[in-house]
């Protein structure tokens, strides 16, 4: 556990080490700042919905789904293999599943810190609104539960696209195009609305958008979860396979 939590740290500092992290950290919050504007906005006008929803139903929040998790997993591995301190860090004593699982954990934990200013606009937000209901500690739990649960996968996905190249902004590219590819899985169901087949039923189950907008309205579904965990798993699981290979070259 001692090593997990020192790769794991290493992993975390090592985004504050380079320029991109900050960059990264003033994009996210210029895109909550707009957000933000938007939904002071859109607060003129009586409303049902929640903040959550509000702020999920903006184009911003997947905008910084689809471009941050690319970003910050391009580095995982391929920077080590473009600086060559990859084969340093595989002659230690680790394993190769401590290093995948810590770069994941240690990257995740990035990404998770990019959303912890949201949490400071909405309660500004229900501090000065006349309707203090628009905001619901259920409703803001379940958006966190689903940011965490869908951010689970992408950052596990980024990880799998470093694996698999030395080159950083291959990595991103591929990282990004696998990302925006998914979430327009959440589209092609309702194109499909008046087919009733299998193949349908599974698009729908694939739809990224509907599963957050469940959540951003707190509605707590566990079968999203095990979604999106099953196949950040999956992505880790190939990242295992891919590091394996590497070494025994």
């Amino acid at each position: 556990m001692r090593v997990f939590f020192t790769l794991w740290r290493r992993e975390f500092t090592a985004t504050f080490g380079s320029p991109i992290g900050y960059v990264v950290m003033a994009a996210v919050l210029l895109l909550l700042g707009i957000s933000f504007v938007l939904i002071v906005d859109a607060l003129r006008e009586p409303s049902d919905l929640p903040l959550t929803e509000l702020f999920h139903g903006s184009l911003f929040f997947w905008v910084i789904l689809l471009l941050s998790t690319p970003i910050i997993t391009m580095r995982t591995f391929a920077h080590e293999r473009a600086t060559g301190t990859y084969e340093t860090l595989m002659t230690t004593p680790v394993t190769d599943a401590q290093v995948v699982f810590a770069k994941f954990a240690g990257t995740l934990s990035f990404y998770i810190l990019l959303w912890l200013p949201l949490l400071g606009c909405l309660f500004v937000v229900r501090r000065y609104a006349a309707d203090a209901s628009i905001l619901d500690a259920g409703a803001i739990a379940a958006t966190y539960l689903g940011i965490f649960s869908v951010g689970t996968l992408y950052v596990a996905l980024g990880v799998f696209a470093s694996a698999l190249t030395g080159d950083q902004i291959i990595a991103a590219i591929a990282a990004l195009a696998l990302g925006v590819s998914l979430f327009l899985l959440s589209f092609a169901a309702p194109a499909l609305a008046g087919d009733t087949t299998l193949s349908t039923s599974l698009l729908r189950d694939f739809s990224l958008v509907e599963q957050m907008w469940e959540f951003s309205r707190g509605v707590v579904d566990l079968r999203h979860v095990v979604f999106h965990l099953s196949l950040a798993g999956l992505f880790l699981f190939l990242t295992l396979k891919v590091v394996e290979a590497r070494r025994w070259k």
